[in-house]
C-alpha cells in the first residue's frame, strides 16, 4: 500500500476538519483519506528546504556551504556571517524559524494523537504519529539540546524544560515502543517501519553527543549495526547505480529513498534551492521562470575535497563559465566587479575572494546536486531525501569502524566509492577519511553540521571560520522569541 502526503493546502483543510470530527462514520478508509488526515503532522516539514529554515541553519554553519555578503546583497543584518562563523545569537531569525517549525509539527502530532488514541483499531496510526513526533524532537535535541517535552495538548513539560539527556531518553523510548508497530509497506512521504529504523540508527549514532559522553557506547554502535543491517537486508531498497538519479526532478520513485519530503512546483512548494544558489544571470542558462538570488555557494576547500574523477563532483556543483540555454552563447554579468579576474562573463569559480563585505558576485561553486530543470519554477519538483540507503551504508560503516571492524567498514565505504566511479580504498580506513567520504556523499543533505560535531571537528575552524573558543556553539541558543513567550525556558550556556 502506497501513501503520499497530500498537498499543503489540502492537508491543512482536511486536517482541521478531521481533528474534532472523526467518528466511526467518517473514519478514513482510503489511501487518500489517511494521507489527508495525517497530513498536518508532516506539513511543517515542507519548510525544511526553503531559505532561512532547517537546511539553511544546518548547511551554512558547516564547512560545506556559506552565504557570502556580495556588496549590498545578502548582508541580512549579518545573520549569515554569524551563522557561518559560529557567532550566532538568540535573536537570529533562522534559529527561531527552525524551533517554530519543529514545535508546529509536534503540536499537530499531539492534536491528532488526542483524536485517534481513544478510538479502536488505531494503534498503528497513533504509533506513526508518535514516531513523527519523536522525529521532530530529534531535530530539536540535535539543534538546541534542552527543550520542553510536550506530549499532550495544554500540558506543558512538568520540568519546564528538559535537558538534552532527558530528551534523548524520551525519543529513544518512544521509538522503541512504536517503531515495531509501524507498517513495513511503502508509505512514500510518511514514516513507516523502515524510516523508523533509520531514525533509531541516527539517534543511536549520535547518542554520545546527546548524552554528553563523547564517543557513543559499544551497545549503541551494535544497535546502529542491527538497525542498518535490517534495512539493507529486508527493506527492499537498492543503491541506485546512478548517483544523480537519487536527486533528479523525478526522484519520487527512486529505490534508494527510505523517507523523503515530497515537493512539487505547484502543489507542495518550498524547495527553493535554485533561487537560493544560482546567479541572477543563470535564469538564461535554464530558462527559469524567475531570476535567482545569487546567494548560497560551497567552499573551495570542500569542493577540492573531491577527486576530479569523482562523479559526485560534477553532479553536486555548478562551476565554470556559464552560457545561455543554447550552450554556446556566453552570459555576461553587467554588474561584475572591476576587480573580478574573470571579467564580465559569468564564471562560477570555487575560489571565494572574501566572506564579506565584498565577495565577488560570481565567486563560489554553486549547489547543483538537485537537478535544475529547464524552465523551472522558483519551487523545485525534486523530493528531498531525509533517509536513504547510501547514508545507511555509511552509517553502518561508521559503527563498524568505531567497533574496530576496519575491514568491514572499508567494504561498506567501497560500495559508495565504486558507485561514484572511484577506486576502492584498498587499505585501512581513518576517522578523517570516513568523515570526508560522508561529506562527499551527503553534501547538501543537511547532515554536515551533525557529522562534524560527532567527529569532533565542528570547533576546529575552516575557511572563513576561525576555530571556536568554546564548544557551547555545538548547540544553538534558545530563541529570544521563545524565551519571551515562555518564562519557564532558560537560555543555553554560553549565550546571553
Amino acid at each position: 500500500m502506497v501513501f503520499v502526503v497530500a498537498a499543503t493546502v489540502s492537508c491543512t483543510d482536511l486536517d482541521e476538519r478531521f481533528y474534532d470530527q472523526i467518528t466511526g462514520d467518517n473514519f478514513p478508509t482510503t489511501d487518500e483519506e489517511f494521507a489527508a488526515t495525517l497530513g498536518g503532522a508532516y506539513t511543517p516539514m515542507h519548510q525544511t528546504m526553503g531559505h532561512n529554515n532547517f537546511f539553511s541553519m544546518q548547511e551554512v554553519s558547516s564547512d560545506e556551504a556559506m552565504i557570502p555578503q556580495r556588496g549590498g546583497d545578502w548582508f541580512d543584518g549579518g545573520q549569515w556571517i554569524r551563522v557561518h562563523t559560529h557567532d550566532y545569537n538568540s535573536r537570529e531569525e533562522v534559529i527561531n524559524n527552525v524551533w517554530t517549525m519543529s514545535f508546529s509539527g509536534i503540536n499537530a502530532c499531539n492534536r491528532l494523537i488526542a483524536v485517534f488514541e481513544p478510538l479502536e483499531g488505531t494503534e498503528q496510526i497513533v504509533a506513526e504519529l508518535k514516531v513523527v513526533r519523536a522525529f521532530y524532537y530529534w531535530w530539536l535535541m540535535d539543534a538546541y539540546g534542552n527543550v520542553p517535552i510536550v506530549t499532550a495538548l495544554g500540558e506543558p513539560d512538568p520540568n519546564g524544560q528538559s535537558n538534552r539527556s532527558a530528551v534523548y531518553n524520551f525519543v529513544s523510548s518512544e521509538l522503541t515502543a512504536n517503531v515495531p508497530l509501524l507498517t513495513q509497506d511503502a508509505t512514500y512521504g510518511r514514516i513507516n517501519y523502515w524510516a523508523g529504523r533509520a531514525l533509531q540508527a541516527k539517534v543511536e549514532l549520535n547518542s554520545g553527543v546527546y548524552l554528553g559522553t563523547g564517543d557513543p557506547t559499544s551497545a549503541a554502535m551494535q544497535n546502529v549495526i542491527s538497525y542498518t543491517q535490517e534495512i539493507i537486508d529486508d527493506g527492499g531498497f537498492s543503491l541506485d547505480g546512478d548517483y544523480s538519479a537519487v536527486f533528479n526532478a523525478t526522484n519520487d520513485a527512486n529505490g534508494e529513498h527510505i523517507f523523503a519530503i515530497p515537493y512539487d512546483e505547484v502543489f507542495i512548494t518550498g524547495f527553493n534551492l535554485n533561487q537560493m544558489t544560482l546567479h541572477y544571470g543563470s535564469q538564461n542558462t535554464y530558462n527559469l521562470a524567475e531570476q535567482p538570488w545569487n546567494g548560497y555557494c560551497s567552499l573551495q576547500e570542500f569542493y577540492n575535497s573531491y577527486d576530479d574523477d569523482d562523479e559526485r563532483k560534477a553532479n553536486n556543483f555548478v562551476v565554470g563559465p556559464q552560457f545561455f540555454a543554447d550552450g554556446t552563447t556566453p552570459i555576461d554579468d553587467p554588474s561584475a566587479e572591476s576587480n573580478d579576474p574573470d571579467g564580465a562573463q559569468l564564471n562560477f569559480t570555487p575560489e571565494i575572494n572574501e566572506h564579506f563585505p565584498n565577495a565577488l558576485r560570481q565567486a563560489g561553486a554553486r549547489i547543483g546536486k538537485y537537478e535544475i530543470e529547464m524552465g523551472a519554477q522558483p519551487d523545485k519538483n525534486n523530493d528531498f531525501p531525509i533517509f536513504r540507503l547510501g547514508d545507511i551504508i555509511l552509517m553502518q560503516a561508521e559503527a563498524e569502524f568505531r567497533e574496530g571492524n576496519n575491514a568491514t567498514a572499508v567494504t561498506l565505504v567501497d560500495q559508495i566509492r565504486v558507485r561514484a566511479g572511484l577506486d576502492p580504498l584498498g587499505g585501512a580506513l581513518t576517522a578523517d577519511e570516513l568523515l570526508a567520504e560522508r561529506g562527499r556523499e551527503m553534501f547538501a543533505e543537511a547532515y554536515r553540521r551533525q557529522d562534524l560535531i560527532r567527529f569532533g571537528k565542528y570547533n576546529a575552524g575552516w575557511e572563513f571560520n576561525p576555530a571556536d573558543p568554546s564548544d557551547h556553539v555545538n548547540i544553538f541558543p534558545i530563541p529570544d522569541a521563545q524565551l519571551n513567550a515562555d518564562p519557564a525556558l532558560s537560555q543555553n550556556p554560553g549565550y546571553n
